[in-house]
């Protein structure tokens, strides 16, 4: 009690020290102080209260308590009067704004035991493991309670869903939903980060889970290995609070962001490939939505992957970092959010930049005045069709751009290398991608700079002719044969043309190269079916694959 009379003396002498002060300023700063001090009294007075209330429900209990042998009639009455004396001396629910410390569940069992009061519904627990989130002026207790009753879903468990699953779960989010239809693989893991070697070849989803709950056990957390399509995407996402969009599937997007419309939830949408990132939020604050900025799909040809052109491992990690942020300041009501503005990272430089979105469209057939696509009829929209795009996460369909009479598989490919007849084998990768693996004796010229290096294929094809064998009347390598004009008007001299063969990743640019190479005349071409992969499939399992 001597320290209550200490800090009601302080009061005095504050109000006068706030008489005299001239300066608004000033004033407005001493009387916060005072009033943070009354604050503080006041639940000081309100703790020693409850200590005497509870003392004496205490005593009260133990009488009761020592009165044993009591008829059965009398039992209850006893359990009622313990009841009644804590309510009629005020004494909280204790379920409710009493919490008892030392039911952390450390193996130590090292937590002190004792009772502590507050307004709020957080356990001991939770105060100890997010203490450092509840410093933070702008989250404090309010943040974390209401990211502790929200639900966030999260589709996509690769590069950006790694970060944003495992610090929603850290955070202590609720409810945490996964989505995800992928295994892991070995290629994943350089910025896949929530997976593990242990569990290659066993599913995404799976493996997210099980690296959420070793972080955190106390989160409720759902698994959908099936994935998100049309037909579930409204079930789903109506479950759910927010949604964050962690996937690189353009139909699955838009899948995303219309069934976000049609519940009403806000979506996180990021995306990272190379060296370049970008993250916003649609249909949050009557922001638009993913449809409003993209009406009809990119054409086929600006559609980039990581599988295609790569990606910078710890890229994705810093847009899916800033993701989980937007989920939960969202989820908490705390900060700005970026609806209505994309972030733009550029790692390369190490800029950030950001720029305005345009509004709602008022002739989005998602979020529009008039809208078509509804939770009611989602389901019937061809999201395949609309973005010529598959959902599935499978490599590029096998392009048939020229006849198989000039075509070879990888297996009769190795048959001609190893008879050592003359060749040319031409590579068309990128530079970037031809020193990864290629095989022995290849020509690189990349699709991109062919037509500008004519004169580089011509000279090793013409060293190719000059090491190939003079055949007079004999069989030659290929059909086609350069005839050479003996002097006297008679072909006395056949030499035979070697065949370039054309080999790329997968067989499709080499098929471009072929139809390019023919426009500029050249007629001993032959396109390797399958590319570099069917090579390391059907001739060398060694061969590194990427």
């Amino acid at each position: 009690m001597g320290e209550m009379i200490d800090e009601e003396v302080e009061f005095e002498n504050l109000e006068r020290r706030i008489l005299k002060i001239n300066k608004e300023s000033a004033r407005e700063e001493f009387t916060a102080k005072l009033a943070k001090i009354r604050k503080e009294i006041l639940e000081l007075r309100n703790g020693l209260d409850l200590q005497d209330k509870l003392q004496v429900a205490g005593n009260a209990s133990d009488h009761l308590e020592s009165q044993k042998e009591l008829p059965d009639d009398l039992q209850e009455r006893k359990s009622k009067d313990v009841k009644t004396i804590k309510n009629e001396l005020g004494c909280p629910n204790q379920t409710e704004s009493m919490r008892r410390i030392g039911t952390c569940g450390l193996e130590d069992k090292s937590c002190v035991t004792g009772v502590f009061a507050s307004g709020h519904s957080m356990s001991a627990d939770m105060i100890r493991r997010y203490s450092r989130q509840l410093l933070v002026p702008a989250f404090g207790v309010s943040g974390q309670e209401k990211l502790s009753m929200s639900s966030v879903l999260v589709v996509g468990m690769g590069g950006l869903g790694s970060p944003v699953a495992l610090y929603l779960a850290a955070s202590g989010v609720g409810k945490l939903g996964l989505v995800d239809n992928d295994v892991v693989e070995l290629s994943n893991l350089h910025r896949q980060i929530i997976h593990t070697e242990d569990f290659i070849g066993q599913s995404k989803v799976s493996s997210a889970a099980s690296a959420c709950l070793r972080l955190n056990s106390s989160i409720q957390l759902e698994e959908y290995g099936n994935g998100l399509n049309a037909a579930n995407a409204v079930e789903i996402i109506s479950q759910y609070d927010l949604v964050v969009d962690a996937t690189d599937n353009l139909p699955t997007r838009y899948i995303i962001s219309d069934a976000c419309v049609a519940t009403g939830k806000p979506l996180v949408s990021g995306a990272a490939l190379g060296l370049e990132g970008q993250l916003t939020v649609y249909n949050h604050k009557n922001g638009p939505c993913y449809r409003c900025l993209f009406p009809t799909p990119p054409p086929l040809s600006a559609r980039q992957r990581c599988s295609d052109n790569g990606v910078l491992g710890v890229v994705p990690g810093i847009i899916g970092t800033f993701q989980a942020l937007e989920a939960i300041k969202i989820a908490s009501g705390v900060g700005e959010t970026l609806n209505s503005r994309m972030l733009l990272l550029d790692a390369l430089s190490a800029r950030i930049h950001m720029v305005r979105l345009r509004g709602r469209n008022s002739e989005c057939i998602a979020c529009g005045n008039t809208p078509q696509i509804l939770a009611s009829n989602l389901s019937d929209y061809d999201y395949e069709q609309f973005t010529q795009s598959t959902l599935s996460e499978e490599e590029p369909k096998p392009q048939k751009l020229i006849s198989e009479e000039d075509r070879i598989s990888a297996e009769e490919l190795q048959k001609h290398l190893d008879s050592g007849k003359p060749c040319v084998l031409l590579d068309v990768r990128e530079p970037h991608e031809f020193a990864i693996s290629s095989l022995p004796n290849s020509l690189n010229i990349p699709l991109s700079t062919l037509k500008e290096k004519l004169p580089i294929l011509r000279s090793a094809l013409d060293s190719s002719i000059a090491s190939s064998e003079k055949l007079v009347n004999g069989d030659a390598p290929v059909q086609l044969e350069l005839l050479v004009n003996s002097g006297n008007g008679d072909s006395a001299l056949t030499v035979a043309i070697p065949p370039v063969f054309v080999i790329c990743r997968r067989g499709n640019d080499s098929q471009k190269a072929v139809q390019l190479l023919r426009n500029e005349g050249f007629s001993t071409l032959v396109d390797v079916v399958g590319g570099l992969e069917s090579w390391a499939k059907n001739v060398d399992r060694e061969f590194p694959c990427y």
